[in-house]
């Protein structure tokens, strides 16, 4: 009960204080990408049920001789590697937050296609609603392996408390500050989860 209102005390005051800098960014992304500003897509919430999750775009829509997407490396484009390395393309999650959707900290929400590809250990991390921030993201982020992210979510699903919470929170902003952890040495984010091999 403390967490949910502290989730919609968080996102109510965050998406007033922060409404200026999502006004700007809004008006940024429509001249420099286009529509959609807002990348909707589903994910899977807690206990695995779908919902879809907002964030500012930050890749173009491009396209091979076959019609086939890009990589997302070839997609992200300039002000999306800034808005990644930033986080600032997290602020539309805030209404996730206030939707009760997802929770300001939790395991961070993956694909729908990686829910049948978990160990029944991995899937616990959906014990818990996803977060904007976790303890996987305070603690290396896309740095880390799928294996040692999934077993720090997991970890957190079973010492979840307010006062951790707070340190996650205290740790996100200097993560966010310097900037930690925001690209995997081989990929723009992640490689893709491919199941346990």
């Amino acid at each position: 009960m403390l967490k949910r209102c502290f989730d919609i005390l968080a996102s109510i005051i965050g998406l007033i204080v922060l409404a200026p800098i999502i006004a700007i960014l809004s008006v940024v992304v429509l001249c420099t990408m286009g529509r959609p500003v807002i990348f909707r897509q589903q994910r899977p919430g807690q206990n695995g049920k779908p919902f879809f999750m907002y964030k500012f775009r930050s890749m173009k829509n491009a396209f091979d001789e076959n019609g086939v997407a890009l990589s997302d490396a070839e997609r992200l484009t300039g002000l999306g590697k800034f808005l990644r390395s930033s986080s600032l393309d997290e602020l539309p999650e805030l209404l996730n937050v206030l939707r009760g959707e997802m929770s300001v900290v939790g395991p961070r929400p993956l694909l729908m296609q990686y829910l049948p590809l978990y160990s029944k250990e991995q899937a616990r991390r959906h014990d818990l609603k996803p977060g904007i921030t976790g303890w996987a993201q305070v603690n290396g982020r896309n740095n880390l392996s799928w294996d040692e992210k999934f077993a720090l979510d997991v970890w957190y699903v079973d010492n979840q408390s307010f006062r951790l919470d707070m340190k996650i929170l205290w740790r996100t902003f200097g993560a966010v500050i310097f900037r930690k952890g925001i690209s995997n040495a081989e990929h723009a984010t992640m490689p893709p989860f491919a199941g346990d091999k």
